[in-house]
This record gives C-alpha cells, structure tokens and sequence, in this order.
C-alpha cells in the first residue's frame, strides 16, 4: 500500500514533491538538530486522490491514527486531553512557496474542557487559554466551516472597544468564545465540533479543499505553478507564543529580502502567534528589539540562522515562536526576493564560497532582470512627500488610488493605473494585488502578507505607513498635516526608500538600462548584474539576436548585446511619404508604370539598408522581405465608397477604389501577401532584393541574408530563390536565402523546404494564431480572460509558446529540415523570442538563435545561459 503519512523525522528536504516545501523543511531541520516541535506531514499524493476522487484514500485515516498515537506517546499527552491536553496544528504546505494562499487552523484540541487543562499547563494561565481557545474557533469557522471571517472580527473589534487585542482580560476572552461559538451555531445550524479528532480531521480535509480555492488558483496562475501538484498538511504538536511577555512569534530572513544585503532582518511580536505577523494585524517590532527582550533566544536564534543558510547555500525564509523562553522553528524555506536581491545574494554566496557562478546564473531569472529594467522615480523632480512608510518590494509605483481589491481590478480592467490602498491585505485581496501597479498599506511590517506576496510577485509596496488613518469604507486616507487623498487621487510609492508622493512623480530609465546602454557598472546591484550577465554570456549557446527595422533600433540592440538581427521587417519601411510609391505601384496599369514606381522605391530601400548594415558592423542582418497586405497601404475603402456616392471624386480616387475592390479580402491575414505578393506582382521582390546586395556592396562586412516570408509550399520558395540567387549573382554578394516557418504546412513539410532554404526562422506569432485558430488582433480582449480562467491555457500562448501544439511543429520543422539539409541554421523572430520560458524551449529544442525587440535581448542572453546550464527546479520561484 502507499504511504501517506511520515514523521518529521523519516523526511528531507529533496522530498519537496512528496512532502511539499513545509514539510520536506520540517523534516530536514529535524535531522540537522534544530528545536521543531514533533509532528508528521500527509503528503501530496493523498491531497491528489482526494481531488480526484472527492474522498480521502484508502488507509490514510489509519496511518493519520497510528502517527497521532506515536505523537502522543512522544508528548506525554493525547490530544485534547481535558487535564493535560496536547494541541496541534494543521497547515498547508505545497511544493512551491503560495503564501497565504491557503489554510491553517491552530489550536485544534481545545474544546470547554481542555481549555481549562491548557490554563493548568501555563500555570494557571486562563488568559492564555482562554486567548488560544478564540483563535481556534475563529480560525476554524472562517477555514473550515466557510462562515464569513468579518463576523468574528466584528465581534472582537466591538469587544476591544478601540483597545488592543492583548489589552483583553481572561473574562472578556471567555465571552468572546461564546459568542464566536454562537456565531457557529448561527451560521451552521450546528455546534462547533467539541471532538478533538474530528476537528483535525475536519481541518485537514479543509486545507485539501483549499488547494482549489479560488485565490489559490490565482496565485498558481499568477506565478505559473502547475495545477496539478496538490498540497501537503502537516500536523505538528502546538508551541504557544501568546503565554505572555516572555513569549512571542516572529518571522526571520538571514538577510535583506529587499535589497540582499546581509544583516538582522525580521519582525517580532510579544504576546502572539505566528498568523498575528503575517496578518499585519498588530503592527511588529523589529528583529534586533528581541535581543533587548530575551537575549539567550536571540543568540540561539542568530546561530540557527547562520546554521540554515550555510546548509541550504541561500536567503533563508524562517518562522519562529518563543514559548516562555524557549526557542522552537517551525518552518524555513529559501526565501522570495526581490529582483535586485536576487543578483545581489547571488553574487554573495559566490564570494563567501557557498555556490559556484554557473549556480549564481541559475538563482536569477529573465523576469527578474526585466523588473531591474523598468523605470524609477526621477530624483532631480519635484516631489510632494506626505508620508514615509517601510520600504517593502522596491520600485516606482504611479496609480489612482483605490480602497479594494473589486475597484482595483474593474479600473486596470479599464485601462488604468492603480495603487490598492488597504490597512493590512490578507490573501483575498490577490485579485486586486495582481491589478495595481503597486501596494500600500497602513499597517504591517516587511514580512506581512502585503509585503511577501508583492515580493513574489515584482510589485512595489510600500507598507506599516503607520502616519496614513486609512478608511477603506471611505475610500479616503489621511496623511500627517491634514492631507485627504480620496478614491481616485493620484498617488506615487517608491517601494525602495518607502516614501509616499501625492501626485505623479516623473520616472527617468533604470541603473540597470543605462549600464546595458553602455555605462560602467558603478553600484552593487548593477556590477551583480554585470558580472552574471558576463558569465550567461561565456556559458549559453543560443544565440540571441534583434528584431530591428531602422538603424536606431538596431544601433540599440547592439549595445543590448545583440549577435545580429533576426527579423527586419521591410513592411515598415513602406510607410509616411513612401505610402505614395506603393500606392502608384499597386495602381499601375502598365509593366512601364510598374517598373516605374519599382524603380523609385529601390533607392529608398537600399539606404535603408546601409544604415542598417553599417549599424551592425559584420553581424548577420536576416531580411525579411515585403509581407502585410497591399491593402494596408490604400485609403479605407469606406472613405473612398463614401466620396464615390457624394460624387466628390477626383480620377485618382476612382482608380484607387477600382485597386481597392480588387484587392478587398473578407481575411486579409490569410490572403494576399508574404510570398503571394513575390509572385503575383513581378519585380517587388526582385528590386527588394537587388536593393539589398547594391547595400551590402558598399558597407564592409555587411552580412546579408534574405527571408520569403508566409511559405506553405516548397514550389512558392523555389520560385523566389531562383530569382533571389540570380541578382545575387549579378552583383556579387554572397548571401544566405531562407524562408519564414510561419504556416502549420510549412513545418510539416520541413523536409522538402529544406531542399531550398538555407535557413528557417520560426514566426511564431503568425504559426501560433493559425495552429489555435486565433487571430491575435481579435481574440485577446474578447476572451483570453475566461480561458485564463477556466483553465483552458494557465498563459495566453501569444505570450508564452504552446509546447504542446506549436512547439511540436517547431521540434517536427527542425528534425525534418536538418534531416535533409545538416548544416540549416535554424531560428526564431516571433515575440516568443525574448519570453524565458520559451527561450528555454528553443535551447531544449536545438534552435541556433533566438530573436527578440531590443529592450528584451538581456532577458534572452540570460535565459540563454540558464537554459545551457540545465536549469534545475528552482525554490526562488
């Protein structure tokens, strides 16, 4: 039979899979010695057969029994004993960090009996217990039961009466339980379940349940986790940390999350427990208060951490409580990030010894360096700062602000920036956290659920701006001096200093953009980047080149680290004052007037190439020749209907609406143009590629090659190729002719059009809208949204390559076509290029390059080398 169940004890931590990233912890921190209160983890796979099968496997109650007997033996008490009651929690543990994404329930094993054991335990404590006892009930109504967690704060907030939570006597707590227990009944139709095996077995069923919650669904789409990896559930025997002044809970980072760099960096809270910090509830104190506090936990604390981040070689994330000065762990995970702390831990750990560079290129990510990219808060502008908070997840964030998580998403639906202001977030709010452009919170420190989860995400939060009186039901906050910002107000955060600005604060390119653009790396962050980029670059061996269409462009994508371009799109060049000549081209009613306009064009064409050429300085340029409709470039053909029925047309005008009618089509995408064009209408590219060598002749070590576009037939290319290779010829010029893989019959028929091509470059946006069937223009507003989801796709495939359908005709192109053709270079120009993952794919796939738009050629170098290191499961995720 399956084993379901394991003791911390029988773990480790590459069991992630099996025992999710809590538990695999938990274990792993057992075997090093570290003090974890005892416990057991139900694994994945029972999670998935209950997902499955909409019941709990076969056998797992009984290995749950065995395991909470051995438990027990061990604590020298079962649970919910009345006199001496063992407690335990139950909490959720996935293969990959979703914080506050799904439950946990505390305290299970109290009931109106064992509250008054657990009062003995603490010496007499009822305050403790009875405090311990509300939080179960609390927690386990909203988590378990489904009752509407609002009815529980309300009726403690009416209880506190504007006093703090730990301001509550043993009495008042001892109300509160009977009026949460009141609300249960209410709400249920039944009482709150007094067993305490019922209760854990209730709890662990509801954090099954909780892996399909909708805000988990969310998150994993979010962050691109597979739906299908299920959660674990551990059980591990309750540590109290709300038993006094001498007790409390924290949250521990063994360094800076935010910036990377080494030091103390936590928060703790007297008197609580663990939920108390990440809710943002109370607002913490800092880490290095606790050595004032209890110095002997402190100093064992500093140890542990020294001890897990030396062992786990990275940015420990650790959770701690302190039991009337006893120090136990009770999770660690290598930590999230943000962006620049990534690059500067990485390059840390490289110089302390711990990994080696070829592992620092693996711990960043193509994502993380685009966050490093994006604009900042100019400092030379005038600012208005109204308030000053905790520099949570940096960044420059500008946004109207609003007041919940429904307004933030319907106005970024809208098209507009957003700041989702809030007193504290909890994981409910993720919906409008994904929408805002950044988040601010009143309350919490830099380990609340605001700041993690924006940290996880790349969004600037600045939180704890403790000077804001914020009114969510409002929509107003207040800041120092009387300043009102209502719903709708522009604001700016800098999640980096932490400061407030109201109004929109000017953003001027980042460090990170200008030493791409050729500065010298000056600060911490930019030499990390520099130094890993350096070493992306020695290991990769995919290429990575531009899409570029002017000589700025490609001038831009060379300082970028472009290895030459991959797509120049000649269409674009066609347009402005050039619209003319192609208008007289398509009205030509004679070969004169055609070889007429052909000719004008030429010269045009062939400066435009120089530029190019001479910007490239000997780096590979690939050509791809006319391939939009022809109607593109002609007046609308309503215009000119319209000026026909008035009878305001000149003999120009009928001619034009006579070429447009001709040349109308229901599904201008699928009709005439790319190699169609070449062939219907003799000489256009002919004098393309004629203007092509006539420019590579002039500019030294120019490095052509030239690419058909739209081929679906090895004939259509043939065709080209023979009038291509015969100017080339005459002129003198060597270069290569390919083709554009762009049609699901072009990679099927690789074989035979490798017979004529010397190159293929996948492009991917067109293949990918003809494979599903989508034309992108249309299909993205309309419905990508509910295919998002339902689930239909966990990304929009514009975005990321479908592997499955598109990128089987990738791998089918490429075996086919160096089946017949050895030595076929192979690439790829669709937006897919400067995607990470589909990088990735290309690498796996055996493409020679990738290309992509300029400002994403960094995110392509540096996937490139990841993807040539194999890159492993990462924990950063």
């Amino acid at each position: 039979m399956a084993k379901y169940v394991y003791d911390f004890t029988e773990g480790n931590r590459n069991l992630k899979d099996l025992l999710g990233g809590k538990g695999a912890n938990l274990a792993e921190m057992t075997n090093l010695g570290l003090p974890v209160p005892p416990g057991f983890t139900i694994t994945t796979e029972a999670c998935r057969h209950y997902l499955a099968e909409g019941a709990a496997p076969d056998g797992l109650d009984q290995e749950v029994e065995e395991h909470l007997r051995a438990l027990e033996e061990t604590m020298g008490k079962r649970l919910g004993q009345a006199d001496d009651p063992l407690l335990v929690s139950v909490r959720s543990g996935a293969k990959f960090s979703m914080p506050g994404m799904m439950e946990t329930v505390l305290n299970i094993g109290l009931n109106d009996d064992s509250v008054h054991g657990l009062a003995k335990q603490a010496g007499g404590n009822e305050r403790f217990a009875w405090d311990s006892y509300r939080r179960l009930i609390q927690m386990f109504g909203k988590t378990v039961l489904g009752i509407e967690g609002d009815l529980f704060e309300d009726a403690l907030d009416a209880l506190k009466d504007g006093r703090q939570d730990t301001d509550l006597d043993a009495g008042e707590l001892q109300h509160l339980v009977e009026s949460y227990k009141r609300i249960v009944r209410e709400q249920t139709g039944s009482d709150f379940p007094a067993d305490p095996r019922e209760q854990m077995r209730m709890a662990v069923m509801a954090v099954f349940d909780s892996w399909n919650a909708p805000r988990a669904v969310l998150y994993r789409r979010q962050e691109r986790i597979p739906a299908d990896l299920g959660t674990a559930v551990n059980v591990c025997s309750m540590v109290f940390g709300n038993c006094g002044g001498d007790s409390g809970t924290g949250v521990a980072f063994t360094r800076d999350p935010g910036s990377g760099r080494q030091g103390i960096y936590g928060d703790y809270l007297q008197n609580a427990q663990g939920e108390d910090v990440v809710a943002g509830i109370r607002n913490t104190m800092p880490l290095q208060e606790l050595e004032r506090i209890d110095k002997r936990s402190y100093d064992e604390l500093l140890s542990i951490m020294e001890t897990l981040e030396n062992h786990y070689r990275d940015l420990c994330d650790i959770e701690f409580t302190i039991e009337r000065g006893k120090l136990w762990m009770l999770q660690t995970r290598v930590g999230k990030r943000t962006a620049g702390a990534a690059f500067r831990i990485a390059t840390q750990l490289v110089d302390q010894g711990l990994i080696t560079m070829d592992e620092a290129v693996t711990r960043v990510t193509g994502d993380q360096l685009a966050r490093l990219m994006f604009p900042r808060f100019d400092a030379d502008a005038g600012k208005r700062r109204i308030a000053k908070g905790m520099n949570a997840s940096p960044g420059a964030a500008v946004g109207k602000a609003v007041f919940s998580s429904e307004r933030a998403t319907e106005l970024a639906a809208a098209g507009e920036d957003v700041i989702l202001v809030r007193r504290e977030t909890n994981p409910d709010d993720l919906a409008g956290m994904i929408a805002a452009r950044g988040i601010l919170t009143s309350r919490g420190g830099k380990t609340s659920h605001a700041a993690v989860v924006a940290r996880g995400m790349g969004k600037t939060c600045v939180c704890g701006a403790e000077e804001l009186d914020v009114d969510t039901a409002g929509g107003t906050f207040t800041a120092p001096g009387g300043v009102v910002v209502n719903e709708g107000d522009v604001i700016s955060i800098d999640g980096t200093s932490g400061e407030i600005y109201l109004g929109e604060v000017p953003v001027v390119a980042s460090a990170v953009v200008e030493y791409f653009e050729g500065a010298e790396p000056e600060d911490d962050l930019v030499r990390a980047v520099d130094r890993i980029m350096r070493h992306a670059d020695a290991t990769r061996r995919l290429g990575v080149r531009a899409n570029a269409d002017t000589p700025e462009d490609a001038a831009r994508a060379v300082r970028f680290g472009a290895e030459g371009i991959g797509l120049c799109r000649t269409e674009h060049m066609f347009l402005g004052d050039r619209r003319q000549l192609v208008e007289d081209l398509v009205l030509a009613g004679t070969a004169e007037e055609r070889q007429a306009a052909l000719d004008a064009l030429e010269p045009l064409q062939k400066s435009d190439f120089i530029g190019i050429f001479q910007a490239m300085d000997g780096r590979p340029v690939t050509i791809r020749l006319i391939d939009p409709p022809l109607h593109e470039f002609l007046p609308d053909i309503v215009e000119l209907s319209v000026k026909a029925a008035t009878g305001e047309v000149t003999d120009k005008d009928r001619a034009l609406l006579a070429a447009v009618k001709r040349l109308h089509e229901q599904n201008p995408m699928l009709g005439l143009r790319g190699v169609r064009l070449g062939l219907v209408i003799p000489g256009l590219f002919a004098m393309q590629v004629r203007a092509i060598a006539q420019a590579a002749k002039e500019v030294p070590g120019a490095r052509p090659e030239i690419m058909i576009p739209l081929i679906a037939a090895v004939q259509e290319l043939e065709y080209v190729r023979e009038e291509a290779v015969a100017i080339l010829a005459e002129t003198g010029v060597d270069a290569l002719v390919g083709t554009m893989v762009e049609t699901p019959r072009a990679a099927l028929t690789a074989g035979q059009i490798a017979e004529a091509a010397e190159f293929f470059s996948f492009g991917t946006n067109d293949l990918t809208q003809m494979a599903w069937g989508f034309s992108r223009d249309d299909v993205e507003a309309a419905f990508f949204s509910r295919y998002l989801e339902l689930g239909v796709f966990g990304v929009s495939p514009f975005e990321t390559l479908d592997r499955e359908g598109v990128g089987r005709l990738v791998a089918i192109a490429t075996e086919e076509g160096r089946a017949t053709r050895p030595d076929l270079k192979i690439g790829i120009c669709g937006e897919h290029g400067g995607d990470p993952d589909s990088v990735h794919f290309c690498h796996d796939t055996g493409l020679d390059y990738v290309s992509c738009s300029p400002f994403r050629i960094p995110v392509a170098r540096l996937e490139a080398g990841r993807a040539a290191l194999s890159d492993t499961d990462s924990d950063t995720r």
